[in-house]
Formats: C-alpha cells, sequence, structure tokens
C-alpha cells in the first residue's frame, strides 16, 4: 500500500500541487487523471521522490520515503517499477539488454539467473523471440511492453505507469491496459497510473483520483465516475470521452 499525506509543491510562486492526500491499495490499479497541467506528473515525481514536496510525506507499507538513510531509500526503490512515458528505452541496447539493465544495477544475480528472469518477462508481456531486436526495429506497442517487462523485472511491490498509452492507437491503448490489468491482479502489485485516457479510466480504475488546479478534488471508481456531478469532473469526462470516440474513428 502506498499513502501521500498532504502533499504540497509549488514552482516559482506557482502552487502546482495543494495539499494532496490519498490511499493506493494493494492488487488495486490506482489512476490518477486530470487535465494537463493539474499536478499529475508533477505528483508522480514526488512519490518517487524524484521532486521534493514542501509538505507532505509518502508512505511505502507505513514506511517513510523522505526521511532515513540513503540506504533505507535504495531499499524501498528496489521494489518500485516504473513505466516511462514514451518507454524511455536505450536506443543503444537491445530488447533483451534494456529488460536487464536494471537487474545489472541494482541485483548481483548471475548471468544466467538474470537471462532466466528476462526472458520471463519478455515471455509474461507477449514479446517471445524479440531480445536481440533493437528499439528502433520494434513499434510504439512493442516499445511500451518492453517498458512494462522492464518495470517488473525486479518482481516490483510498487508499479508506476507515466500515461502509458500516449501515441498509441486505440486498439494497442486497450491491449497495454489489458496487460497492466493482469499483471496488477497476477502479482498483487500496488499499481499507480497517470492518465487523461477515458477508456482507461473506465476499464481498469479500481480506484480514481481527479486533480483540478492541483487539488484532489474528487475520488471514485470505474462505476462511479460516470454518474457524479462534480461539474469539472463532468467537462473532463465528457471532452475526453468525445476525443477517445474521435480517434477510434468513431
Amino acid at each position: 500500500m502506498i499513502e501521500i499525506k498532504n502533499i504540497s509543491k509549488s514552482f516559482n510562486g506557482r502552487q502546482v500541487l495543494d495539499n494532496v492526500s490519498g490511499v493506493f491499495k494493494k492488487g488495486e490499479t490506482s489512476l490518477v487523471i486530470g487535465a494537463s497541467g493539474t499536478g499529475k506528473s508533477v505528483l508522480l515525481k514526488c512519490m518517487l521522490d524524484l521532486v521534493r514536496p514542501e509538505a507532505g510525506t509518502t508512505l511505502y507499507d507505513g514506511r517513510d520515503f523522505y526521511v532515513g538513510d540513503e540506504e533505507d531509500k535504495k531499499d524501498i526503490r528496489r521494489e518500485m517499477g516504473v513505466l516511462f512515458q514514451g518507454g524511455a528505452l536505450f536506443d543503444s541496447k537491445t530488447v533483451h539488454e534494456n529488460v536487464q539493465f536494471p537487474l545489472d544495477m541494482l541485483t548481483k544475480m548471475g548471468e544466467g539467473e538474470k537471462k532466466d528472469r528476462v526472458e520471463f518477462c519478455l515471455h509474461r508481456v507477449g514479446l517471445d523471440g524479440t531480445g536481440s531486436r533493437m528499439p528502433s526495429e520494434i513499434s510504439g506497442g512493442m516499445k511500451k511492453r518492453v517498458g512494462i517487462a522492464r518495470a517488473i523485472v525486479m518482481n516490483p511491490k510498487y508499479l508506476f505507469c507515466d500515461e502509458p498509452n500516449s501515441g498509441l492507437d486505440p486498439l494497442t491503448s486497450i491491449k497495454i491496459d489489458e496487460l497492466i490489468k493482469e499483471i496488477t491482479d497476477e502479482f498483487d502489485i500496488t499499481t499507480v497510473v497517470i492518465t487523461h485516457d477515458m477508456n482507461s479510466v473506465l476499464s481498469i480504475g479500481d480506484n480514481i483520483m481527479f486533480l483540478y488546479k492541483g487539488k484532489k478534488l474528487w475520488e471514485g471508481n470505474s462505476q462511479t465516475i460516470l454518474g457524479d456531478t462534480v461539474p469539472e469532473l463532468e467537462e473532463f469526462v465528457f471532452c475526453n470521452k468525445a476525443l477517445s470516440l474521435m480517434r477510434a474513428g468513431k
């Protein structure tokens, strides 16, 4: 479980996050949604300690991520997997080498053990036989799958996905959503997804946090979001649902 408490962050006097709190439960796919500029990505960076908030804290199963020595933080980081927007693969490394990278950096596993783990993760995301390819030789959807394989190669307790459907066609987006949900359920991971994709919201949103101008304005799930009457949420849902239909050619 991840708990964020009263997170506030500003840049150059502009309040980006304002007293945001919430709980992301183990085994659930939790979504943070909102329009561009509402603080979604900054919240993710605060949770990963890439940006330090002026106030508040993030707890990983009760462990405060902002206190303690560097070794304590490394222990928590080893339990994290991150799917970056765009995949963020190393162009000069093969698919296999990209997935193996966290094992090389953070573990003392032998080469055979690392090879087995990488092949298992590539198989789990449906990419058997692609290990020798370069990122330039695979599609955008495959790159996202490689990113997911790399994110789970350390067998994480916490999985973070930053706009996993960015740049993908609707059908591929659905497949990526399904894969994230399957992995969350199968490995009982605490998963946090940053998105504005309404298809994701309606299909995999076990828990949904809606940010508006840096504040948490609403919280619910995929069953309750369409029936809520918060005006800012209604506008977000309508605009993004219409955009999704346009992209799907409907």
